[in-house]
Parts: structure tokens; C-alpha cells; sequence
């Protein structure tokens, strides 16, 4: 019971040194409290490993709820993301395709433009040359200017020009509502099938098959011109061929009248 490394006052001896039993006594009473203290630290000890023991299962707990949500959230993530790539896929293929028929739309127009400019060009040589035929007549040549006059005074051609300006207006306003981003498309549809309706209306305009030249319009003239433009006349392409080519089928019908009553006058007076 003797502890060495303590001071002999404290060792637990059989006898006493002077106070014959009184040393028992004090060695004793201090005895209890040491075992006490050491029960309780080692009490004390296993409650606190065991705290520690529960408070690390929990922290595993925590970090793996926590590695669960986020490799859950992961997965979620790499989803959406596909999902969204195969959507962006479908609308580049959307707009690839878009672009190719815009492309072959711009080619058709083209070939067009060029057929128009073919028959419009061989019509201003067959006019020239009636004019040329007229001058060189002499006489006659005077004639027929004054016929030509009187045509261009008369209903028909009056009306003529009068349907093709109200046309041209009609077209002009078109092309201006195709190319705003603030006209609905039912407003346009309804500004194209009002045109075609007055355009059918005009007798004058019958033979010209304005109604075909208007329906390849609608269809294919999508010339706009810069963002920042305000003159509305420098839209469209397409219409303003057609318009020119209507404009000379009016002038050639006038100068086919002129040249019938000219003839129809000479064979009376003969």
C-alpha cells in the first residue's frame, strides 16, 4: 500500500511515527477521496468515449446523407444538361434546315428575277422597235403619235394606270408589314387577300393575269431592306419586276390600240 513516489507522510504504514494510531487515521481518510476520484474518471472516461463514439456515428451519418443529396443532385444535374443538349440539337437541325430552304427560296427567286428581266428585256426591244417602224413612216409616224395621245386620254387606259397605282400602293404596304417584327401575320395575310380582291376587281387589269404575279409575290418576295430604313419603296424585289412588267404590258396594249384605229382610219379613207 506504501506509495514510493509520494512523500513518506502520505505512505500507509502499520504503526505511527509519534501518534501512535493517528497516522492510520489520516492515511485512511485521505484514501477515499483518491479512489473516488479515480472511479469517477474512469466513469467519466467511458461516458466520454462513448459520447465521442455516438457523435462520430452521427457525423458519418451527416457526411454521407450529404454525399448522398449531392451525387443525387450530380445526376440531376448531368440530366438536365443532357436534356437540354438534345434540345439545342433539334433546334440547330431545325434551323439548318430553315436556312436551306431559305436558300433554295433565294435561288428560285433568282432564276425568276432572271426570266423577268429575259421577257421584260425582249419587250422593250419589240417596243423600241415599233417605235423605230413609226418614226421612220413619216407621216404616219405622226399619226400614230397623235393615236397614242388619244389612248392615253381614254377610260381604259386612264383606268389601267390608276389599278396598277393602287396595286403598287397595295404592295408597298405588304412588303412593309412582311418586313416589321411589330405587323402580326394574320394583319398581313388579310392586307394580301384585300390587294388580290381589288386587283380582281379591275377589269382593265384582267388580261395581265395580275392575280398569278401577286400569288409569287406573297410567296416569294422576301427582300427587306436595313434595319434602320424608313423608306418603304426600297423593300421587296420581286413585286417591283412584276410592276414593271404590267407597266409595260398597259403601254403596249395602248400603243396595239393606237396602231389598230390608225389602220382602221387609213383602210376608210382608201
Amino acid at each position: 500500500m506504501n506509495n514510493l513516489n509520494d512523500p513518506q507522510e502520505w505512505n500507509i504504514r502499520p504503526d505511527g511515527r509519534e501518534g501512535g494510531g493517528d497516522g492510520n487515521k489520516w492515511n485512511y481518510a485521505l484514501l477515499v477521496p483518491m479512489i473516488g476520484l479515480a472511479a469517477f474518471r474512469w466513469i467519466w472516461s467511458r461516458e466520454s468515449q462513448r459520447e465521442m463514439l455516438e457523435v462520430r456515428k452521427k457525423y458519418d451519418m451527416n457526411i454521407q446523407t450529404i454525399r448522398d443529396d449531392m451525387e443525387m443532385k450530380y445526376k440531376e444535374t448531368l440530366r438536365e444538361n443532357r436534356r437540354e443538349m438534345v434540345q439545342l440539337e433539334l433546334e440547330l437541325e431545325k434551323e439548318k434546315m430553315r436556312a436551306q430552304g431559305y436558300r433554295q427560296a433565294i435561288a428560285s427567286q433568282s432564276q425568276q428575277l432572271m426570266e423577268e428581266r429575259r421577257r421584260l428585256s425582249q419587250q422593250r426591244e419589240a417596243l423600241t422597235g415599233e417605235k423605230n417602224h413609226v418614226r421612220q413612216a413619216g407621216a404616219a409616224g405622226a399619226l400614230f403619235q397623235m393615236a397614242l395621245e388619244k389612248e392615253s386620254r381614254s377610260d381604259w387606259h386612264k383606268g389601267a394606270v390608276a389599278a396598277l397605282r393602287d396595286v403598287e400602293e397595295g404592295l408597298v404596304n405588304r412588303q412593309e408589314a412582311f418586313c416589321s417584327v411589330l405587323v402580326p401575320r394574320e394583319k398581313r395575310l388579310e392586307m394580301e387577300k384585300d390587294t388580290l380582291v381589288r386587283a380582281g376587281r379591275e377589269k382593265t387589269l384582267a388580261q395581265f393575269d395580275i392575280e398569278r404575279g401577286l400569288k409569287d409575290i406573297f410567296q416569294n418576295d422576301r427582300h427587306c431592306a436595313q434595319y434602320l430604313n424608313t423608306d418603304k419603296r426600297k423593300n421587296g424585289s420581286l413585286m417591283w419586276v412584276y410592276l414593271r412588267y404590267w407597266q409595260l404590258q398597259v403601254t403596249l396594249q395602248k400603243h396595239r390600240k393606237a396602231e389598230a384605229t390608225l389602220l382602221e382610219t387609213q383602210s376608210s379613207n382608201l
